[in-house]
């Protein structure tokens, strides 16, 4: 699939959106506390809630070479925040284990997640799709996203970023891609163009980004991580490829074409933006109002996380 091909992937029959991707500016409806099971995080555009799974647009530029990325965990926090595939409207929230909250693990020398953490809207990595060249299928989730830019991002927070890269980790089994990105308004943007930049300019990075995949799920009792392509980053062009064949996956899900309910999963696709769609709604009753509060105190029967050597 060559890049002149992708570009034009967006035009489907079926679906039409409600937006002006020039004039979007987003803010946050936060319910709850932080570190409390009830805590969501809500993103709002003009006073209503959107999903950013479903509503936010992939591409915040005419020419489709700017993207949106949803923010979940910004760089060094270790609170595993993420869309909620499963509830209206997809909200942020922290996942949980063993009905207690999950944090991510340090482990040496390391400390939390290492990048601005999030997700590509209007993109899912099909579950029963096995890609043909890492022979496994899709991990049901949006794509994921490391912005490797200086500024420290915020739960929520829609940052526009453009690809330089993508790796393929095998996580239990499945495809779970990892796109490497920087924000347009990043002081080394203008020279982070593919992938072999960031070795350039930020020598180290992703050799730190594959190890870092590689071993945190250790202190929790699990084995290391594998990669596809013996853990190299594919570069930019591959990575787009990457970007439009999950585009195009979550368009057959949010049109009716993909189920989004079978025994194994269930899908929100609840939206207010995509017409013809199978879930497309303007009713927003049930979606709580902002009730913000000062974050709680970590209940010390977590997996918080302590200096670990993997």
């Amino acid at each position: 699939m060559t890049i002149a091909l992708v570009s034009n992937l967006l035009r489907s029959p079926r679906l039409s959106f409600k937006y002006s991707i020039r004039t979007m500016a987003y803010t946050t409806r936060i319910v709850g506390a932080p570190n409390t099971l009830e805590h969501r995080v809500f993103i709002e555009k003009d006073g209503k809630v959107v999903s950013p799974f479903h509503d936010i647009p992939l591409f915040a530029d005419e020419s489709k070479t700017i993207l949106n990325m949803i923010v979940e965990v910004p760089r060094w926090t270790n609170a595993k925040m993420e869309i909620s595939k499963e509830e209206a409207f997809n909200p942020i929230k922290q996942d949980i284990k063993k009905g207690k909250l999950r944090f991510v693990r340090n482990c040496f020398p390391h400390h939390g997640y290492i990048w601005n953490y999030g997700a590509f809207p209007q993109t899912w990595e099909d579950p029963s799709v096995a890609h043909p060249e890492t022979k496994a299928n899709g991990d049901n989730d949006p794509l994921d996203v490391c912005e490797i830019g200086e500024r420290v991002g915020k739960v929520g927070e829609v940052k526009q970023v453009k690809v330089l890269g993508v790796m393929a980790l095998l996580d239990e089994g499945e495809t779970d891609w990892k796109v490497i990105v920087v924000d347009v308004n990043d002081p080394l943007a203008s020279r982070l163009n593919d992938i072999e930049d960031v070795e350039r300019h930020l020598p180290g990075y992703l050799r730190a980004t594959e190890e870092w995949f590689r071993i945190y799920k250790i202190p929790d009792g699990k084995p290391e991580n594998v990669f596809a392509f013996n853990g190299e980053a594919k570069g930019k062009k591959y990575a787009v490829e990457v970007v439009h064949e999950c585009n195009e996956a979550w368009k057959r899900l949010v049109n009716g074409q993909s189920p989004a309910k079978t025994a194994s999963y269930e899908i929100s696709i609840a939206n207010s933006t995509v017409d013809g769609s199978a879930e497309f709604t303007q009713d927003q009753s049930q979606v709580p109002q902002d009730s913000r509060q000062p974050a709680a105190p970590v209940d010390p029967s977590s997996q918080y996380p302590t200096l670990l050597f993997a």
